[in-house]
């Protein structure tokens, strides 16, 4: 992984992602299903995967645009383990910051594969297309095809410097224990961030950012 990746690193428990170029949107799969928004550059989402468990683990994971949308898993994860074993899971599109920050930072599973927090939701399958390996690290880029889709509630946007500050966190967050990054400089990002987060977010937002205190050792 490199120092411009757009999304949440390795490792546990799931993926991150680097920058691709910008994209209008996305194509219909051969499926004839299609995403249920639109993509463009590196849209942050969760992922719910099916595991030997047979419970759905939820991680964060990074789109990127194009035709086909790919996604990157970093490591040996639970999101890298159950697309080989089970091919697919379902990708969903969540204002929620406490669910993103549990999907990125904590190892969480449900019951369920769709998060009542889900704006919308699509199936997909997955395929293998590249694999390489960084320092000691495996990075596996997957295509990611829609099978079904659905919307479950539509909303009018807004801008919360707050939420956007929680998903910025999480990916400095991901890094503090990563070779080649600088752990001072992710622990003032982070810092930064909680500022920003306490004067702009609202409660969720809050209870976000005091979630990720819980789960990462960050303070100096």
């Amino acid at each position: 992984m490199t120092s411009d990746d757009c999304g949440t690193g390795p490792p546990e428990p799931d993926s991150g992602t680097e920058p691709s170029e910008p994209d209008s949107g996305t194509e219909p799969s051969e499926s004839g299903a299609d995403w249920p928004v639109t993509l463009r550059g590196v849209t942050e989402s969760v992922v719910t995967t099916r595991g030997p468990n047979d419970r759905w683990n939820v991680a964060a994971l990074g789109l990127h645009s194009g035709d086909p949308v790919t996604a990157r898993t970093y490591g040996q994860t639970r999101t890298y383990r159950n697309f080989a074993d089970r091919g697919g899971g379902y990708v969903q599109f969540t204002r929620d910051p406490v669910d993103f920050v549990e999907a990125a930072l904590a190892v969480r599973e449900v019951d369920d594969p769709v998060l009542p927090s889900a704006d919308a939701w699509v199936r997909v399958t997955v395929e293998r297309r590249e694999e390489r390996v960084e320092g000691d690290t495996q990075i596996v880029t997957w295509a990611l095809a829609p099978v079904e889709s659905t919307v479950e509630r539509e909303t009018v946007p807004t801008t919360n410097r707050g939420y956007y500050a929680v998903i910025e966190a999480t990916v400095a967050a991901s890094r503090l224990d990563v070779a080649g990054y600088d752990t001072a400089m992710l622990r003032e990002r982070l810092a930064y961030f909680e500022s920003v987060v306490e004067t702009c977010g609202g409660e969720r937002e809050r209870a976000a950012f005091d979630r990720l205190d819980e789960l990462v050792d960050w303070r100096a």
